[in-house]
């Protein structure tokens, strides 16, 4: 009788260790989920500013003499595909990151170009309305590359958490998955190179 006791108390101090160890796990992967989440709205803030300044920037640009429409037109069109994309704060899969990153390098790039093919404007340079814009794009450029860093943060603090045990087992039942991370850029490794050819044709 004693032993069936001892077994039943023993059996009973596990399941509320297991229990508190289960809802201190799912707690801390909650609360780490959330502030994923909210770095997450902080990304999007930031590359809707910078959304939000492209039309100015092209509008101003357009007043410039003989100025490329192409380029005008990619950086219009890199928007638009880029304002497709839309991510939902509960489902920051990997797969889903990098789909969103690719649009915005689209953007990136296209207004790369177009901020090369100014150098050919020297008249749009001292343009005052031109200064603001692409001083404020800069400034949101920053703002895109401090939001990216807290997000992948807070990803691998969250990734962290679920894979370690006993998290990792509770991690499964409640249907937290591992979220996607910014990557860095294809050609950040290496320095940009630029063809003034280009612009000419």
């Amino acid at each position: 009788m004693k032993t069936k006791n001892l077994t039943l108390l023993i059996i009973l101090g596990l399941v509320v260790i297991l229990g508190f160890w289960g809802c201190n796990g799912y707690n801390n992967m909650v609360k780490l989920d959330e502030n994923t989440k909210g770095k997450w709205g902080n990304v999007q803030t930031q590359y809707q500013r910078r959304s939000d300044l492209i039309p100015a920037l092209v509008n101003t640009v357009k007043g410039a003499a003989n100025f490329e429409q192409n380029t005008l037109t990619k950086v219009m069109e890199a928007r638009a595909s880029a304002t497709k994309v839309q991510i939902n704060a509960n489902d920051l899969t990997p797969e889903k990151i990098q789909e969103f990153q690719q649009a915005q390098s689209q953007v990136s790039s296209s207004l790369s170009r177009l901020l090369v093919t100014i150098e050919r404007y020297p008249e749009l340079k001292a343009n005052q309305n031109f200064q603001n814009l692409q001083a404020q794009l800069e400034g949101t450029e920053n703002r895109i590359a401090v939001a990216r860093n807290d997000f992948n943060t807070a990803v691998q603090e969250f990734n962290s958490s679920i894979r370690r045990f006993p998290n990792t087992v509770f991690a499964g039942m409640f249907g937290f998955k591992s979220k996607g991370y910014f990557a860095a850029e294809a050609a950040a490794s290496k320095p940009t190179e630029v063809n003034f050819d280009d612009f000419k044709k």
